[in-house]
């Protein structure tokens, strides 16, 4: 902020002084123009005898003074203008890499709480079952549980990854008529049986549902909107997970009950790093790469997604297939 701050003042203290040595000379041109003119008329009223022809001579020369002084101002005008819209594309230019270091920070920041918490968790049902002399019920589920663990951490890092490629345009979609019921069953199936059990999520898929979608992303829609549904969903999680066929088209449908989305924010929650609030202070934490990843794949799938507010609380995000 120091660095910033200090960077402003010296374009501040350079803008400043070019802007008076501009307007110094610009006077200083001015003021010449009138004392070269003001000779000039001297020496017509020196060396001109007749009247009308020095009256007219003088018109011209006055005719002629006030063109050049209008020319002086209006390019020392147009140079202003340039002027002021450098410094401006310059603070903007500042403004923006301000933006993406705080972005930055804020994506370190949250990928190391979303690191850990898998691991540490891995790492505990692990070291129970190590230590402790358990039954074999008891140790199935604590392998479960880290298998859970494991598969999101995985997920994880494979958004991460797969964010990296799209940005550097090194994917490569490649479409072909799956069938999205299964695709879909399967994957919440492998990465929230848990929350499946609870009866915290809920699935609502109609059967042999097909459509042309690239079989390796898919599944990271699926994954990246659940995973937004429970992070701004209370202890009391209700989510459903729709895919159907309107208009004969398939439509897929995510829905929760959690904080909803501000008006604001639906506009901006598809860029990149983009999350509300500070993320030192947020309690939900996640990388910012979800739904900007979701975006992405959804635009290269010849489809559309719309946010939505849930009634009476809550957020649906609808991606409806246009092929």
């Amino acid at each position: 902020m120091k660095a910033r701050s200090r960077s402003i003042l010296i374009l501040g203290i350079l803008f400043g002084y070019i802007l008076l040595q501009f307007l110094w000379w610009e006077v200083l041109l001015v003021k010449q123009t009138g004392q070269i003119i003001d000779l000039k008329q001297k020496i017509s009223e020196l060396s001109i005898t007749n009247e009308s022809t020095l009256i007219n001579e003088i018109a011209l020369l006055h005719k002629k003074k006030t063109m050049q002084v209008m020319m002086i101002v209006g390019e020392g005008t147009v140079f202003l203008l340039l002027l002021l819209f450098g410094i401006y594309k310059i603070k903007q230019s500042q403004d923006k890499e301000t933006a993406l270091n705080n972005q930055q920070k804020n994506f370190f920041l949250s990928i190391t709480h979303e690191l850990k918490t898998p691991i540490a968790a891995t790492k505990l049902q692990l070291q129970t079952l190590q230590k402790q002399k358990l039954s074999e019920q008891i140790q199935q589920e604590l392998i479960s549980n880290a298998l859970i663990e494991t598969e999101r951490l995985n997920a994880l890092i494979d958004n991460v990854l797969l964010a990296s490629r799209l940005d550097a345009g090194e994917f490569i979609f490649k479409l072909s008529q799956q069938n999205i019921s299964e695709l879909v069953l399967k994957t919440v199936n492998r990465y929230y049986k848990r929350e499946v059990n609870s009866g915290e999520l809920q699935i609502k898929v109609t059967n042999n549902i097909f459509g042309e979608i690239d079989e390796t992303t898919f599944p990271s829609i699926i994954t990246n909107l659940i995973d937004n549904a429970i992070k701004y969903s209370p202890d009391q999680k209700e989510i459903v997970i729709e895919l159907s066929i309107k208009n004969n088209k398939p439509i897929l449908i995510v829905r929760d009950a959690g904080c909803g989305i501000s008006a604001d924010d639906k506009e901006k929650i598809f860029a990149k790093f983009f999350r509300a609030g500070n993320e030192e202070t947020r309690g939900a934490k996640g990388t910012g790469l979800g739904l900007y990843i979701v975006n992405y794949i959804v635009n290269n799938h010849n489809a559309t997604i719309k946010v939505k507010d849930n009634q009476p609380k809550g957020s649906v995000f609808e991606i409806q297939f246009n092929a």
